[in-house]
């Protein structure tokens, strides 16, 4: 442990970063000791993760200082960084998806590491040490995104680490394993190692850190030892008026049955990947069902096969219903046509096109609209959506023409989320709907969900935060080893139940005729 008197392993001083039409950061004065665990905390777009990019030299401050053990530096790169022993776990993945785990691994570590081959013992051990097991020979793109953000996490704690950046880091962990990274985390502060830790989960931030910075509007509005405050208390600091983010929503059971999967099984063809067996569920009208479970337990090949993405061939069309009619083997736009509204789990290249703007990503799923008469895209008919998205669900941002990559990820979620909801639909799909928000974006984003509930539609969340499931679902199961546990009223369910059904301690659900073959899905 440093002396009193000795510098602080990172001090930044008047730090700004001017963008066209936008100071991110204005004259941020931060610091951190070793072995201190420091929050960073603030709204989406208050300027925290451009800061963190600017500590890992991926972009470069208009104006301050960065000193690193009393040293004033100019961090070039993440090369340079990384050489410190600087190390940043991203909120949007950083990973190269057509290599393995291993490959990316030895690509951050460089070559006097060795080789991917030569590095996967290493890989194996630290990971299943941390409770993160990773096959190294797997290819990124086969890994669901629970997956993806354990390669994250353990290609920073294989090197030299001095410094750790944690960009919401437990966004897409279960409790059990947020728990195993926090064991780590403190044992890394324990050995010395500074880290710097932003999450919108304020319960974790009062249980790790021993202290806290506040940003708010790319400045920092205070600072506090977060076990002395209240989850509402630290909300106020970040956004300034609480009103709302303590909403207790009541619950309902729905009316007429809307999505119907009837015995869905479904034979995943990559290895890697989970196989869905004898799926039964019901959303009805007028309710919201969530669905918990471990990443890469079925959620994904769930969500392909509701979506579209995944088809059956014309015999299995029936799996699947939305209002009595058959939607296993249709096309994505079809089901569309039909009222299913769709929010995916990635947000940059799934949900939104990254290089677009937002009005052009307003016209990828509304297009059926009134967006496009006879061939010709109606320009001002979706600036007007965008402009509409952006003013009703409070996204920040300059304009309608701003790129979907400059956004933050929250206030991208909530374009995202405003954009299927203003299409009215039926029934809406939503995978981890507050995946990585600040307090304030999750209440707008659950209130707008309570809203499209409360006017009729059915909705279906996947998601693994169970605290958001149990305040906004009306019925809730868990997906284990592609089978999904009997539905439930979350007022009569207890979390621990969940944790179980989230094990696979559920009695299957007794199918409604003989089970068909796992179908495959239809030919493209």
């Amino acid at each position: 442990m440093p002396t009193p008197t000795s510098p602080p392993r990172l001090q930044l001083t008047a730090i700004s970063k001017q963008y066209p039409g936008c100071l991110a950061n204005d004259r941020i004065d931060l610091s951190i000791a070793p072995g201190e665990i420091r929050a960073l905390l603030g709204e989406n777009g208050a300027g925290k993760s451009t800061l963190m990019k600017i500590i890992y030299g991926v972009t470069q401050p208009s104006s301050g200082e960065l000193r690193w053990h009393g040293e004033v530096m100019k961090m070039r790169d993440p090369a340079m960084a990384r050489g410190l022993g600087i190390g940043m776990v991203f909120q949007h993945f950083s990973l190269f998806e057509t290599l393995t785990v291993a490959e990316n691994i030895a690509l951050a570590m460089g070559t006097a590491a060795g080789t991917p081959k030569q590095l996967e013992p290493q890989i194996r051990e630290v990971s299943q040490r941390y409770g993160m097991a990773l096959e190294p020979s797997r290819l990124v793109h086969s890994l669901s995104i629970g997956e993806r953000q354990r390669v994250e996490i353990v290609r920073c704690l294989m090197q030299d680490i001095k410094l750790l950046i944690l960009d919401e880091p437990t966004s897409v962990l279960t409790p059990q394993e947020a728990d195993e990274l926090f064991v780590t985390l403190r044992r890394l502060a324990a050995e010395g190692c500074s880290i710097l830790f932003i999450s919108h989960k304020l319960g974790e931030v009062r249980a790790l850190c021993q202290s806290a910075t506040v940003l708010r509007g790319g400045r920092v509005s205070g600072h506090c030892v977060p076990a002395e405050c209240s989850d509402l208390e630290l909300a106020r600091l970040m956004v300034g008026d609480a009103e709302g983010l303590e909403s207790s929503y009541p619950k309902v059971s729905g009316g007429l049955p809307r999505l119907r999967v009837d015995d869905l099984s479904w034979h995943n063809p990559d290895p890697f990947g989970c196989s869905l067996s004898q799926i039964r569920l019901e959303v009805r009208s007028g309710e919201i069902v969530g669905i918990a479970g471990v990443a890469g337990n079925g959620q994904d090949e769930l969500l392909a096969l509701l979506s579209g993405e995944t088809r059956l061939a014309r015999g299995e069309q029936a799996r699947v219903s939305l209002d009595g009619a058959p939607i296993a083997h249709l096309y994505p736009d079809a089901r569309r046509t039909l009222g299913l509204a769709f929010v995916p789990a990635e947000r940059l290249g799934h949900g939104a096109v990254p290089d677009l703007s937002l009005s052009d990503n307003a016209l990828l799923t509304a297009f059926q609209q009134g967006l496009v008469s006879r061939g010709l895209v109606q320009r001002g008919k979706v600036r007007e959506l965008a402009d509409e998205i952006i003013r009703r669900f409070a996204v920040k941002t300059p304009n309608a023409n701003a790129a979907a990559r400059s956004l933050s990820g929250g206030n991208l979620q909530k374009f995202i989320l405003g954009r299927e909801i203003l299409q009215n639909p039926k029934l809406l799909v939503a995978a981890h709907p507050t995946w990585g928000v600040d307090v304030g974006a999750a209440a707008a984003i659950h209130r707008a969900l309570i809203a499209l509930r409360d006017a009729g539609a059915a909705i279906l969340v996947i998601s693994e935060d169970l605290d958001e499931l149990f305040q906004i679902s009306d019925r809730i199961g868990a997906l284990c080893s592609g089978k999904l546990s009997p539905l439930a009223a979350t007022a009569h369910t207890e979390a621990v139940e969940v944790g179980r059904w989230m094990a696979g301690e559920f009695a299957p659900v007794a199918p409604s005729h003989s089970p068909a073959a796992a179908p495959a899905a239809a030919p493209l």
